[in-house]
């Protein structure tokens, strides 16, 4: 009899752990949502945050100091290079073409997060369908869909510049139409609008939204904020004076996406990613804590290259930060690969590890291949160069070794003769690097 008791308590306390065992959930942790802004022509020393004394930016200060502030990130020194680069993953001498050109061929962001179940949208400019020089499947709206976005709302789709601005009175197109023209229009709040909506609609769905903004390239001209807005004889004018306006819009639009996050009660489980696509205007001085700044776009010197970059993600970055190790922009596909669990078959490597305050991603090189590829005769050849740089020291293909803490405009290069040991060690670390890379093909300009 006692025996068969011990069996019964046996089997009561197996069919316990079963039940135990069948409460525990075993769902994954959501997916968070990922938005990524880029900003179009703004050099680090632009934000605030960084020393920025000529700019207020409150919102991405306060989400740098909620998040993550990476002091050391860099970009292409122009436009398409950057774009390319960041949404495909890989460094330019792969995949990169021609400007405002982007291979239909190559796999971008957007389709990787589509198909790990994603909705997706780009929002603001687009210039990758080659229109400016009638590269094959210039007039195609499709293109956006075709690299993974579900929707868009872009200037410079299937039409030149020359067609429509993005600032007032703008030409938009938006999942194959174009929008009404509108004198009172201004290009940055129509884009930034269909992001809200995007949000609003997606709010139950994991959702990422890439957003090239149109702002804050020139022509610089007044925005909604500006007095001269009033009348429409006064908002074309164009000064240098109104980069001011338009940097302070473009932290309020952000303001806007994230307050609207939070409305929507998503805010903790998005990650929020702001990055420069190149240096600022070379006609703009921007004055800093450490003194006046002036903008590098186009030249591979670090005010070309050294572009602001914040994460802000609640949920996951706890002890907000300073990294200052070298981010790449082929770092971004390689992170996200991280984020939906899938291989990373990017150039880059993941900053996912930074969020949670593990340096172990400390990169102490990159290496940048800049061949901008413009088809313009009636201009000088564009600056083409590829180099290794450290946080401090910058070789090039033709050997040039520069000491940018001492000589941050690259006027004096170092001879190996005035090398003490330590550069001599580090010279040689940044050629082995170099030497991964191909040299610049010849062009005919």
């Amino acid at each position: 009899m006692k025996k068969n008791i011990n069996i019964v308590g046996l089997g009561i306390t197996v069919i316990t752990m079963i039940l135990i065992a069948c409460q525990v959930p075993n769902e994954k942790t959501p997916k968070p949502n990922v938005i990524l802004i880029m900003a179009d022509d703004i050099g680090f020393e632009c934000l605030s945050i960084n020393g920025s004394i000529s700019y207020r930016t409150p919102v991405l200060d306060s989400l740098a100091r909620n998040g993550v502030n990476f002091k050391k990130a860099l970009s292409q020194p122009l436009c398409t290079p950057s774009r390319v680069k960041i949404m495909t993953g890989k460094y330019n001498y792969k995949n990169y073409e021609y400007f405002t050109y982007l291979n239909p061929n190559e796999k971008t962001f957007g389709n990787l997060f589509k198909e790990n179940g994603y909705k997706t949208a780009i929002v603001g400019k687009w210039q990758l369908n080659g229109i400016q020089y009638k590269i094959d499947g210039f007039n195609d709206n499709r293109r956006p869909n075709h690299f993974g976005f579900d929707e868009y709302c872009l200037w410079q789709l299937t039409k030149l510049k020359s067609d429509g601005e993005r600032f007032a009175n703008p030409l938009i197109e938006q999942n194959g139409e174009f929008l009404p023209r509108d004198e009172d229009a201004y290009g940055p709040d129509v884009v930034s609008d269909y992001a809200i909506e995007f949000i609003k609609k997606n709010k139950d769905n994991p959702f990422f939204i890439y957003y090239p903004m149109l702002l804050v390239h020139s022509p610089f001209v007044p925005t909604p904020d500006s007095p001269e807005w009033q009348s429409i004889e006064t908002r074309s004018q164009k000064n240098n004076r109104f980069f001011i306006d338009m940097v302070e819009y473009m932290d309020k639009i952000i303001g806007k996406i994230k307050h609207e996050l939070e409305n929507q009660g998503i805010a903790e489980n998005t990650l929020i990613l702001f990055v420069g696509d190149n240096g600022t205007n070379v006609n703009l001085v921007s004055e800093t804590k450490n003194g006046p700044v002036r903008g590098g776009k186009g030249n591979t010197i670090t005010h070309g290259h050294h572009v602001p970059m914040v994460a802000n993600w609640p949920k996951k970055i706890k002890n907000p930060t300073e990294y200052n190790g070298l981010i790449n922009l082929n770092d971004f596909y390689a992170t996200f690969c991280d984020i939906l669990e899938v291989k990373n078959e990017s150039d880059g490597k993941s900053f996912m590890d930074v969020f949670s305050n593990d340096n172990s991603t400390n990169r102490e090189t990159t290496t940048i291949y800049y061949d901008p590829h413009h088809h313009n005769r009636s201009k000088v050849s564009p600056l083409r160069n590829v180099f290794t740089q450290d946080a401090r020291y910058k070789l090039y293909k033709d050997g040039r070794f520069f000491d940018m803490k001492n000589d941050i405009l690259e006027t004096s290069p170092l001879s190996d003769e005035e090398l003490d040991k330590e550069q001599i060690v580090i010279k040689k670390k940044l050629a082995v690097e170099l030497a991964k890379f191909p040299e610049l093909p010849e062009r005919n300009f």
